[in-house]
């Protein structure tokens, strides 16, 4: 196992620049999942995926065509059964890269500046699907694959993922494993390696409301029509109360208590007020009090308004009283809570608080449960073994505060559980212009997986 191992971060080691080329080759693909004229490139990076995984020996490789985006697919089964088998996620497609007149180079045009990597997607995902596949490669290319590994890298991340349960519930049998391994979380910061063991789920809405049948003269109408916005703005905030939480009936009564255990764990987290402080510009932190900054965006469900869309919103004034007035509206679910129940919570809210003056409408946009995973799994401590060789310390473990549908999908359909990593940092920029990945954390990321690969065949 160690002239093995050894071997294969000497080759990770040798190769950097030649990964790093790929990577940038990777990248240079605007495989946005949201547009529907990228649909050609979305298709080109799946094709490009699934060489990768031919180049590294897998088998089986195919390009499984969905309703939406396809599914890329390879495995490599010649470990023998005595080996476990380790399903790796993850997906091609990114977000779009607007507004494009902030990005300091374009941003399918990958650049190099100091020790990162610019680009869409450098760091969500692509950066963290080149580790897993570089890693893979590195040992096969060095010997025979420790375990038997199944990919699973899909196009439909970033629009909610709306065709893989789908695909998984179809395709059992193919990606049957002991459990999954998803770089789809990120670390601390670059010297605090870093396992995520809980995800919130999530339930995101369109709210309408509508008055008049088309905009008002506001000084002829006003204080005769009740204004939609006004009405929109004022269900929003009944959202909360005083104290920051949410009001909805019956919107904690399955929330799942925080541990003792859970509890002195996350508070060896380097994630104080002010670390949230100095990662949002924010002049002061909000929410509930009972709980710490980490308890409550890893731990606590929320209720957040993700944007509002009413009347005249040009330069200058125009004196209108609005016919609509919209709002989006996202909640992170903690287990066990359950994204249709908050539908029906949000629905009775709005039926006993919405004034007859106006009509309502509520479009269900997306949801997914909320996941926690057995931090005592032997992938969990291999991982945790595999960071701290790399790293040199303990890793931390955490509950994200974001939602990755898959991981809660596997434990449903499949009845496996996934070891949550990733070497993505919180400056990273992700969703944002300016995304990046730091490149020696990328390389590091390497030979951690490289190290986790073989620890869980041993």
């Amino acid at each position: 196992m160690t002239e093995h191992l050894n071997a294969a971060l000497e080759y990770a080691r040798a190769n950097r620049a030649g990964f790093l080329q790929e990577f940038i080759e990777f990248v240079r693909i605007p495989s946005v999942s949201t547009a529907p004229e990228a649909k050609a490139d979305i298709q080109r990076a799946a094709q490009w995926v699934a060489n990768q995984l031919r180049n590294l020996g897998m088998k089986n490789v195919s390009v499984f065509p969905t309703a939406g985006h396809p599914v890329v697919f390879g495995e490599y089964l010649g470990a023998g059964a005595d080996k476990p088998t380790v399903l790796i996620y993850g997906h091609y497609d990114v977000q779009p890269a607007e507004p494009l007149e902030l990005w300091h180079s374009p941003a399918f045009e990958p650049t190099v500046r100091g020790e990162n990597l610019y680009g869409r997607g450098a760091s969500d995902m692509k950066g963290q699907v080149m580790i897993t596949i570089k890693a893979a490669e590195a040992l096969a290319r060095t010997g025979e694959l420790p375990v038997n590994i199944k990919f699973i890298i899909e196009g439909e991340e970033e629009v909610g993922s709306p065709n893989l349960d789908e695909f998984i519930r179809t395709h059992r049998d193919l990606l049957a494993c002991d459990y999954a391994l998803n770089t789809d979380t990120g670390m601390i910061g670059a010297e605090v390696p870093t396992i995520t063991y809980g995800l919130r789920g999530l339930a995101y809405f369109e709210l309408r409301i509508s008055g008049p049948d088309h905009d008002l003269h506001s000084g002829i109408f006003g204080g005769a029509v009740h204004n939609p916005a006004q009405v929109l703005c004022e269900l929003i905030a009944g959202m909360h109360d005083a104290q920051g939480r949410v009001t909805l009936p019956g919107f904690y009564d399955r929330v799942r208590s925080i541990s003792a255990e859970e509890r002195q764990e996350l508070a060896r987290l380097p994630m104080d007020d002010e670390f949230y402080r100095q990662q949002t510009g924010a002049p002061a932190l909000f929410g509930e009090a009972d709980y710490t900054v980490a308890e409550r965006v890893g731990a606590r469900p929320t209720l957040e308004i993700n944007g509002l869309l009413s009347g005249f919103t040009g330069e200058g004034s125009k004196t209108v009283l609005p016919a609509k007035a919209m709002a989006k509206i996202s909640m992170r679910l903690v287990p066990d809570q359950d994204p249709e129940e908050v539908h029906h919570q949000l629905t009775q809210y709005l039926e006993r608080h919405a004034p007859p003056t106006v009509r309502w409408e509520l479009l269900k946009m997306a949801g997914g449960p909320a996941s926690i995973s057995d931090r005592h799994i032997p992938g969990v401590v291999a991982m945790s073994q595999a960071l701290e060789a790399t790293w040199g310390k303990r890793p931390l473990f955490r509950r994200e505060g974001g939602s990755v549908p898959v991981v809660g999908q596997m434990q449903k359909i499949l009845g496996i559980e996934s070891v949550l990593t990733g070497f993505g940092l919180p400056d990273d920029n992700l969703h944002a212009p300016n995304e990046k990945i730091h490149l020696p954390t990328f390389y590091r990321g390497i030979e951690a997986i490289i190290r986790f690969l073989v620890f869980v065949g041993a």
